[in-house]
């Protein structure tokens, strides 16, 4: 690889992501001590296969993935709906299960779907930016994106759902879409979203929704765990309660707090500087990604960074939002933190494909 591409590397992507990820090895530490480090020594070995992986993936031209997208994603549809033939895990049919191996095709099928919505949108752009808007085109791109979503909903995973939803919107946006088209969809979300709560939503997803408006009317049930996270991370202080001494977490009223409540986990036993650093870590890395959106040398870069961003951006706010009583809990991990080897694998991927794109940049690159 040539230096100049490897100089172009935005490497802080990854010394930020490593830096969470150590964070949240420290709380597993802390929270898996009744079961003999399972999850915490698992955990360092998905690390390490991640990073190997990042690797990879970074010395791969990031158009060869683009190319090779509509084949991935035939393909990772397949296993998305193969998928719902598996035993359910909590309630959700998302993993497929060999052992003590589970793989999760819809967190790879993330990185996928953005690969070929870019692949799709530079292909609609060739002649004009402005045929992005034509209706008929506009539905092919909102198409690529609704059949998976549709496979990931009767899993069910809400959670993973909005997390496509947010990168589509995000790449609509860079890639031009015209204003009328997000007035419209404002609307009819206004519009459509009392209907859709009163006669499509499924009794347990508007028990959720009424649990995060008031969690008090269930503490036993299931406004338990919100109720739980927040006196956790409340309890937390400045400097936390110290390592295997919070309460919260130590005498098991967290769950599951190796994934969704890795966070309280944090906030309870580091402390609250500890936990404006892993916002403060996703900030910087979301606001580089960016950059990178602006800069790359052509468009197809431009929209996969911009939705990976909009991946990471849903799920640090809907995470840590979750666990503050801010957000409706959807089951969605904090990426780099988050006990789990399909999310730790797909995030280190992502920033390898990024590393990717700022190589490809020219030289010298000045940005008004």
């Amino acid at each position: 690889m040539k230096k100049r591409i490897l100089k172009n590397m935005e490497w802080w992507i990854v010394i930020w992501g490593i830096a969470l990820s150590i964070i949240g090895v420290i709380a597993l530490f802390s929270a898996t001590s009744e079961t003999n480090y399972n999850e915490f020594t698992k955990q360092i070995i998905w690390i390490a296969i991640s990073l190997v992986a990042m690797f990879i993936v970074m010395l791969i031209d990031y158009n060869l993935l683009v190319k090779i997208s509509p084949i991935l994603y035939v393909i990772f549809i397949i296993l998305l709906v193969l998928v719902l033939f598996t035993e359910p895990i909590n309630g959700a049919s998302s993993w497929f299960t060999i052992e003590d191996f589970a793989f999760q095709p819809s967190e790879f099928a993330k990185v996928v779907v953005i690969l070929f919505l870019a692949f799709s949108m530079s292909k609609i752009q060739e002649k004009k930016k402005e045929e992005i808007n034509k209706p008929w085109k506009l539905i092919i791109i909102l198409s690529i994106v609704a059949l998976p979503l549709l496979l990931i909903l009767m899993q069910p995973d809400y959670g993973t759902a909005f997390a496509y939803i947010m990168a589509l919107a995000l790449m609509l946006f860079t890639a031009g879409l015209d204003k009328k088209y997000i007035l419209i969809t404002v609307l009819l979300i206004a519009v459509l979203a009392p209907i859709l709560y009163v006669y499509v939503l499924p009794s347990h997803a508007k028990t959720r929704i009424e649990i995060f408006l008031n969690p008090e009317a269930d503490p036993r049930g299931a406004g338990y765990n919100v109720i739980q996270s927040k006196l956790a991370i409340g309890a937390g202080g400045l400097t936390g309660m110290g390592l295997m001494k919070g309460n919260q977490t130590q005498l098991g009223y967290l769950y599951p707090k190796t994934t969704d409540f890795i966070f309280s986990v944090i906030g309870e036993e580091m402390g609250f500087i500890v936990s404006c650093t892993v916002i403060i870590l996703y900030i910087l890395i979301i606001t580089k990604i960016i950059y990178i959106a602006k800069t790359a040398k052509d468009d197809e870069g431009s929209y996969i960074a911009i939705g990976i961003a909009g991946v990471f951006l849903f799920h640090m706010l809907e995470n840590i939002g979750m666990t503050m009583g801010l957000l409706p809990i959807t089951g969605v991990p904090l990426l780099f933190v988050s006990y789990g080897g399909s999310s730790m694998i797909i995030s280190f991927i992502c920033l390898g494909i990024l590393l990717n794109i700022s190589g490809k940049r020219q030289k010298t690159i000045f940005v008004k």
